[in-house]
């Protein structure tokens, strides 16, 4: 297949005002001003704009299923406050509308997983929103542990009477559950290395990528104080750590930019549900990129609905006088590199996945349509 004729914003720092895009077994194979030559498919791409195809770093895609009520809540096993053994992968359900909606508007990658009632809730996955079969659509069956503070876990298991009803509960749940799996890896390689009989704990199996810095945690933190704590119990285990919503970040940037850990920002586009909320600005993206912060924006779908991401990232460039491409990045880019995927996704360049979308104008205005998604190297969505 051959694009032509657009305006491409690679996201790996070249912009051809007027360029060619070559794709060939799913990968992109060539970009170059002109390309020639006969090609099965051609796609004139005059006038439009030609972008990789947008990522949310940050979601329940398919594990809450629109309206569908309890059946389709997937999302939350509120009967234990540790639940690390739990899998998104499990829980998805690829024929939900939301993929379709998610695909037209451009988003081609997700990182979706459990929602934030427990202390620990389980894995993430990252995964292409074009499919049948969660199996073929993921990219990483297990992308990160997601942990949670502040007001969910607290309200969850104070109604019904058990730990955690406090911040500092949470906290100490958190620790306890990490002191535990470290012990239990130290006996799993004692005893591998005895060659002798050791009896096999999922919840603390689960951990052991966490704890091999091979995932990350995922921290659902809203308020500042969440947010440090997130930071310190990771300094403490030495854990890789993504600050999840960092509503709060912009009041403690230069916590934020010491810790050296991304900062995934959202849902910003909401009602303020808590109290934790009372700060939420669209400035707050901007403020940690000048901090030198890694920012990707989420919608938390369906806290936001997936297919206001680009809106999102538009509203945070509007309010934080980002660039065009510095609010970009944090649907592309960026949100590849935060999520460990940035070999694949994220950018348009030679070797990558034919993820692309082609808009008929700006990609953050109300007013623009997608013309084409394309998913590993697929027409799957054509205005």
């Amino acid at each position: 297949m051959l694009i032509k004729n657009g305006k491409i914003y690679t996201m790996a720092g070249k912009v051809y005002e007027k360029g060619d895009i070559l794709i060939e077994d799913g990968k992109i194979k060539e970009i170059r001003e002109e390309i020639k030559g006969n090609y099965e498919k051609v796609i004139d791409a005059k006038g439009a704009t030609i972008i990789p195809g947008m990522i949310d770093a940050h979601c329940h895609l398919g594990l809450f299923e629109g309206g569908k009520g309890f059946e389709g809540s997937d999302g939350n096993e509120m009967t234990d406050p540790i639940t690390p053994h739990v899998r998104a992968i499990d829980g998805i359900y690829p024929m939900d509308e939301y993929f379709e909606k998610a695909v037209e508007a451009g988003v081609t990658t997700v990182m979706t997983g459990p929602g934030s009632a427990n202390v620990i809730g389980g894995q993430f996955l990252a995964m292409k929103t074009y499919g049948r079969s969660v199996d073929d659509m993921a990219l990483l069956e297990v992308g990160a542990m997601k942990i949670a503070f502040g007001e969910n876990p607290k309200r969850v298991y104070n109604s019904k009477g058990k730990m955690p009803m406090t911040r500092m509960a949470t906290a100490a749940l958190l620790r306890q559950t990490l002191i535990e799996a470290k012990n239990y890896k130290a006996k799993k390689e004692a005893a591998e290395k005895k060659e002798e009989a050791f009896d096999i704990n999922i919840k603390m199996e689960s951990l052991i990528p966490v704890l091999d810095k091979k995932i990350p945690l995922k921290a659902h933190c809203h308020r500042a104080d969440d947010i440090l704590t997130a930071i310190r119990i990771a300094k403490e285990f030495d854990l890789k750590l993504t600050l999840d919503h960092c509503t709060e970040g912009h009041l403690i940037p230069e916590y934020v930019k010491e810790s050296k850990a991304p900062a995934i920002v959202g849902p910003t586009m909401s009602f303020n549900s808590k109290i934790e909320l009372n700060n939420k600005s669209f400035e707050t993206p901007a403020v940690l990129m000048r901090e030198g912060v890694k920012v990707a924006i989420m919608t938390d779908h369906p806290v936001i609905e997936i297919q206001y991401l680009p809106i999102c990232a538009g509203l945070a460039a509007k309010n934080g006088n980002l660039t065009f491409e510095e609010a970009l990045s944090t649907i592309t880019i960026n949100a590849a590199e935060i999520l460990g995927l940035s070999h694949r996704v994220g950018s348009l360049e030679v070797g990558k996945d034919a993820d692309i979308v082609i808009i008929d104008g700006n990609p953050f205005d109300l007013y623009r349509n997608t013309l084409y998604t394309i998913i590993n190297g697929e027409v799957v969505y054509k205005g």
